[in-house]
């Protein structure tokens, strides 16, 4: 059975219920999708490399978790499963950040960036995901824009740094 999505509009307020195939490829169609910034002790940021059969950003580095919120889920709910089904951890503590909207010709996104800082041991999903690892925010840095990222992510980093940094 195929993914449902809700449509939304700028404030999360759900207008329209959709299979994902509709809603990939039409950048009208605002969705509503988790982030979860998984950090070591040693302010590395866990990155993941997705897999070569994704049909979003195959072969880049990506979020730490990151996925949608289906259809009747709360935010919350989707955090903790996509934290689960993806790195196979359990307990984070976790704490909401911020939201934005993400968009590019393919498709558009209302994310729920969350962080956490997790020192167990990592099971990722062998399906969604080729490789996990820790990266330095200067290596991170250093790698923007050489097409090695996610657009997404790209997004995403560029983001956490300014709201780290505060009001200008």
């Amino acid at each position: 059975m195929e993914e449902l999505l809700e449509v939304v509009n700028e404030k999360g307020e759900v207008i329209n219920t959709l299979p994902r195939s509709v809603i990939h490829g039409d950048p009208s169609l605002m969705h509503r999708v988790v982030h979860v910034l998984v950090f070591n002790e040693n302010g590395e940021l866990l990155l993941q490399k997705r897999s070569m059969n994704k049909d979003v950003a195959p072969g880049k580095w990506d979020t730490s978790v990151g996925g949608h919120v289906d259809h009747g889920e709360t935010i919350v709910q989707a955090v903790t499963r996509e934290t689960g089904e993806e790195l196979g951890i359990k307990t984070c503590e976790l704490e909401f950040l911020y939201t934005y909207i993400h968009s590019n010709p393919y498709e558009t996104e209302l994310v729920f960036t969350h962080s956490c800082v997790y020192s167990g041991g990592i099971s990722f999903n062998k399906d969604e995901i080729d490789e996990v690892r820790y990266w330095n925010t200067n290596d991170i840095m250093q790698n923007l824009g050489k097409g090695i990222f996610s657009d997404n992510f790209e997004h995403e980093i560029v983001t956490y740094i300014k709201f780290k940094s505060g009001p200008s």
